[in-house]
């Protein structure tokens, strides 16, 4: 029954998950800040990643013959995606961060709404994910707690700094906000990615 739950969270994660990348591409015709543009890449490299997991818990909790080598080397196939997604998502937004040009970063509102709601659906995937997994230790639904957290306090970074963008578009500190926040994201990412596909939990305990 328990699988059960993890599965139909993880669809729900994957449906919740897919409308991010185009709405936000979307989004960025209106804006031109480079924590949102990074925020895209992130969003569209966990979304990959879900859908991998979702794919891989369905198959080991399905097939009841399945060995504990096969069923090891799945999971550890997908949670290696998760890292890997979490690593080059945040490669990408340093690379972003620190190489865009400083300029007019245009109407961020709709990146901001995104992030806002992303804040509240993420920290509920989050709490859902280490429920789940406290009932019934799993190993992809560890990691999918792990990563929504990270996606939470992502979120909450990207808010705050598209926030300041919003507030005072043209202050000369926006552009610093801006690229502070892209940075911190990365760094963020990357550590959760590595702890990930590692495969340890004693530097950051999500569970």
């Amino acid at each position: 029954m328990k699988s059960k739950s993890g599965e139909r969270t993880l669809l729900a994660s994957v449906l919740m998950s897919s409308p991010g990348p185009i709405v936000v591409g979307t989004a960025l015709f209106f804006g031109r800040s480079s924590t949102q543009f990074a925020d895209f890449i992130r969003r569209t490299a966990e979304l990959g990643a879900i859908i991998v997991s979702w794919i891989v818990f369905r198959i080991v909790n399905r097939k009841n013959e399945i060995d504990t080598a096969h069923r090891n080397k799945l999971e550890r196939t997908a949670n290696l995606c998760v890292g890997a997604a979490m690593c080059l998502s945040g490669a990408a937004m340093l690379f972003i961060a620190l190489f865009s040009p400083d300029t007019e970063k245009g109407n961020v509102i709709p990146g901001l709404v995104i992030a806002v709601l992303g804040v509240i659906t993420n920290t509920w995937f989050w709490l859902r994910y280490r429920r789940l997994n406290r009932e019934k230790p799993n190993a992809i639904l560890a990691v999918q707690s792990r990563l929504y957290c990270a996606k939470a306090a992502v979120d909450a970074c990207v808010t705050s700094s598209l926030t300041f963008v919003a507030v005072a578009p043209a202050h000369p500190a926006s552009w610093y906000v801006d690229l502070i926040g892209s940075i911190i994201v990365a760094f963020y990412l990357v550590l959760n990615g590595i702890i990930t596909i590692r495969g340890k939990n004693n530097v950051m305990n999500w569970k």
